[in-house]
């Protein structure tokens, strides 16, 4: 579409950043955001459950192989321990950016505590769409920024009379 000069009909500004099961609809929360909201939080929740049942699984594994207790408790440990940090991890890059530099040197640690992430994200999306937090701040920002320099200068100044 076009208004009668032929430019675009495009809103000008900053558009809001897609956000993974949402799009953009935790912008104005329309567009089955509610219902979208309680399908991630369920998913994640079933997620989780079938992880622990497969972690679950491998301890049993364990017990099977007659390993020992030493390497059981270890085991056990090292997903407590990983799950514990992923945990913090996925739930602290809900309020801010990860480092890349950071996420990419702690990716085996978080495929490890994977039960963490779960966790995290479902008991995000119980309040909002897991990252909106952060995702409204840096569009709020944007749009004020975008709202300040179009309120500097209207018009062309080519066109403007001079005294």
């Amino acid at each position: 579409m076009s208004d009668e000069n032929g430019t675009p009909d495009t809103p000008r500004g900053p558009r809001p950043e897609p956000m993974r099961y949402f799009g953009t609809t935790w912008v104005e929360h329309d567009g089955g955001y509610r219902a979208r909201r309680l399908a991630v939080s369920a998913g994640s929740l079933a997620a989780a459950a079938v992880s622990c049942l497969v972690l679950r699984f491998a301890y049993q594994g364990l017990q099977i192989a007659d390993v020992g207790k030493p390497v059981t408790l270890m085991v056990v440990v090292m997903f407590a321990v990983c799950s514990a940090l992923a945990f913090g991890h996925t739930w602290g890059a809900f309020t801010e950016r990860p480092d890349p530099d950071r996420q990419a040197t702690l990716r085996g640690l978080l495929a490890i505590g994977f039960v963490g992430s779960l966790l995290a994200y479902f008991v995000r999306s119980l309040s909002e769409a897991p990252g909106e937090k952060l995702h409204r701040e840096e569009y709020e920002a944007a749009r004020a920024a975008h709202d300040k320099r179009a309120s500097r200068r209207t018009g062309n100044p080519s066109r403007r009379r001079r005294p």
